[in-house]
């Protein structure tokens, strides 16, 4: 895992708790040395996040919509900021330099970047591990609402939602290197293929 990709709100949200989760997940980053990826902006959790990793001597992607440049503010510390020229390429780009991703509090675009991934993962798209990091419980009525898609038969066996939910930023990476771990190709399977091909 060199990199993760971070959503997150734009604004700090009505509790602390937000803002001292996304400080110390840039910070754990940073000391394992795993890049961030994340949305290029300065302000809310976002510049939050990515100002931790800095501070900490990490490395930072940005990568923005040219339109977002003045509403989010861009960080222009980072190591490498691109600028895109509309949201669905900010996505892919998003996705393409990440090899997992987290969901710390947001609003709306947080929450359309993280089921887009979600989508995208039970479809086949992908297999690259989704946590959200559920401080103060943020995501439990969507989680809830989960439940319910289930109970309603809309999420049906064999295209079931994987994902992993974290209470606090020290349970974020190991949870990501287990699923990866989990998900690598085993060797005596990988020499199997081989024989039989």
């Amino acid at each position: 895992m060199r990199t993760v990709c971070v959503y997150c709100g734009s604004g700090f949200g009505a509790d602390p708790v937000y803002r001292d989760a996304a400080r110390d997940l840039g910070r754990l980053l940073a000391e394992a040395g795993i890049g961030l990826v994340y949305g290029g902006g300065n302000v809310g959790l976002m510049g939050t996040v990515a100002r931790a990793v800095l501070d900490h001597g990490g490395h930072v992607t940005g990568i923005i919509p040219d339109f977002l440049k003045s509403r989010e503010r861009m960080l222009d510390d980072v190591q490498e900021t691109i600028v895109v020229s509309d949201m669905h390429t900010r996505k892919k780009l998003m996705f393409d330099r990440s090899d997992a991703f987290v969901a710390l509090p947001g609003g709306i675009g947080t929450l359309e970047e993280l089921v887009e991934q979600m989508t995208w993962a039970q479809l086949g798209q992908h297999a690259k591990p989704i946590l959200l990091l559920s401080v103060a419980e943020f995501w439990a009525p969507l989680l809830g609402l989960f439940d319910h898609m289930r109970r309603s038969g809309f999420i049906r066996e064999g295209l079931d939602l994987n994902y992993l939910v974290a209470s606090n930023p020290a349970e974020v990476l190991p949870a990501l290197r287990d699923a990866i771990r989990r998900s690598a190709p085993r060797p005596e399977a990988e020499a199997l293929i081989e024989e039989r091909f």
